[in-house]
């Protein structure tokens, strides 16, 4: 098997995009489609993503063409654990894919089907895209999770966070062992590791049994002009380059809740990284509708081969 592929990334976070993907998934929702892929070709999810091919960070697209039964692009997003709801950065980088391909122009709006809802994603000139995310909202505030004991002094800690959803179920916290920064990302990673353990141990859920699989760590920024910077760990420990599209939606939704954000305006966040994207939200329904701006770029265009010889075509 060959599997055509397009690598991009969003503020540092890189997907591979596979448009039209040579493997049948049917013709249902994409919701429908994320169990069919998960169930029978989760092999293939592998493959695509984790060495020798590509690596923990990696995150895939699988990009479904409009067809007789459906009039909007689908696209199914993954990780190295396994398949995620929605994803902001990675709804970027298809764009950027499909406008490399010649098939959207600039200043289009682009409708996509997603297993938790329709988006719709804003193409600009200079490689910047807006993504329209599905509602997000506050679940739970103030809820407390508990690390064991140091080695130093063996005390528990008591961590604070919020529980919200932006197209998956993230864990907010101020709470930081360290400053948010790159000489910082072992340190991070490790507590954010612990943060997630202790979430499945206390029994904590989203709404209708939801998996908080995302860690958020959010504090203050130095730099002028932006108002947040924060540490992001995905499902199967990789932290996010960017600052994490449906991460800043779950903010989002918290500020709004807090009354920290008025309709429309613009909130900059500042990834581990560096890299920002902008959001706002407006409001529909009585629904937050998050806003989230930044820029993506094609990195790469190749062809994965799946030799029937090779022992670890399907991942290590």
């Amino acid at each position: 098997m060959e599997i055509n592929f397009i690598d991009t990334h969003a503020a540092g976070e890189p997907t591979r995009v596979i448009i039209n993907p040579p493997f049948d998934l049917g013709n249902g929702t994409m919701a429908e489609r994320r169990d069919r892929f998960s169930e029978e070709f989760d092999h293939l999810r592998r493959g695509i993503l984790l060495e020798p091919r590509g690596s923990d960070v990696l995150v895939g697209a699988l990009v479904f063409e409009p067809t007789l039964f459906s009039k909007e692009r689908g696209v199914i997003f993954f990780n190295n654990a396994g398949i995620l709801g929605m994803c902001g950065h990675g709804t970027m980088c298809v764009i950027q894919a499909l406008r490399y391909k010649n098939r959207i122009n600039d200043d289009s709006l682009v409708d996509l089907e997603t297993p938790v809802g329709r988006v719709t994603a804003e193409v600009f000139p200079d490689n910047w895209v807006a993504v329209h995310n599905v509602a997000s909202y506050l679940h739970r505030k103030g809820v407390s999770v508990t690390l064991p004991g140091g080695e130093l002094d063996g005390s528990e800690r008591l961590i604070k966070g919020d529980v919200a959803y932006g197209g998956n179920w993230f864990f907010l916290t101020h709470d930081s062992p360290c400053p948010v920064d790159m000489d910082h990302i072992r340190e991070l990673t490790d507590y954010s590791i612990q943060v997630q353990a202790a979430i499945r141990e206390s029994g904590l859920e989203g709404a209708d049994g939801g998996v908080i699989d995302h860690i958020e760590i959010c504090v203050p920024s130095e730099t002028p002009g932006v108002n947040s910077r924060n540490f992001v760990l995905c499902p199967g420990a990789a932290y996010d380059r960017s600052p994490c599209g449906t991460g800043t939606s779950a903010h989002l939704a918290c500020l709004w809740a807090d009354g920290l954000l008025k309709e429309g305006e613009e909130w900059t966040q500042e990834s581990v990284i560096g890299t920002r994207f902008v959001g706002s939200v407006t409001l529909a329904a009585n629904q937050i509708l998050p806003v989230i701006r930044g820029q993506s770029f094609v990195t790469a265009e190749g062809k994965l081969i799946f030799d029937e010889s090779d022992p670890l075509r399907f991942g290590i």
